[in-house]
């Protein structure tokens, strides 16, 4: 809003604009910057393109929207989550590229591995589970004591594995269980078990 009508001229233009068109510079006489908003973005540019960096483009958006910079889609806030340390209040990114940032972080930090690795991995297997055969495995699966990954199994498969604590004696007795040979464990001493031959 103009400060009682007045205006100033803008040294680098030179065009008398209303004062709102001058950012606040209690330094300087009239508590208003020399240039103008528009200059002064201009002269920003040109002195970062000097010293050979970039500034992002400015692009139109409408009330009620923000631009994602990693999809480059202008979209409305539905499509972004809160985040109470930005300016705006909006994350930095959309629902969509967040989550897959996160994504690719957490294979980063867990797994030491890329999406790209992981859907080579994937690729090797045929798109199937290595356990049940079940198409469209999702959960990389890894040795937790070398942290080496095996694979990319089903969640019923990877929670199997991980509830037999990756025991083969364990899964081989289960296998035998779910066969039907069931075996009654003889007692030979406190806490020692006879296994069947």
């Amino acid at each position: 809003m103009s400060d009682s009508g007045e205006r100033k001229k803008c040294s680098r233009c030179r065009q008398a604009l209303p004062l709102d068109s001058f950012a606040r510079n209690k330094a300087m006489k009239g508590g208003r910057q020399a240039y103008c908003r528009k200059c002064s973005a201009g002269y920003y540019r040109q002195r970062q393109a000097a010293s050979g960096r970039t500034v992002r483009e400015k692009f139109p958006v409408p009330r009620g929207h923000k631009r994602c910079p990693q999809c480059k889609e202008v979209k409305p806030h539905s499509a972004w989550e809160r985040n109470k340390a930005t300016s705006d209040g909006w994350a930095s990114y959309c629902r969509e590229c967040r989550a897959e940032r996160n994504r690719e972080s957490y294979f980063r930090r867990k797994y030491g591995m890329t999406v790209e690795r992981r859907t080579a991995l994937l690729d090797e297997q045929f798109g199937i589970c290595p356990i049940c055969l079940k198409p469209g495995p999702e959960h990389v699966d890894h040795d937790h004591e070398t942290g080496r990954v095996r694979g990319v199994l089903c969640f019923s498969c990877n929670a199997a594995l991980g509830q037999f604590r990756d025991r083969p004696d364990v899964m081989r007795r289960a296998a035998a269980y779910v066969e039907g040979n069931v075996w009654k464990p003889k007692l030979v001493a406190p806490g020692v078990y006879r296994l069947p031959s």
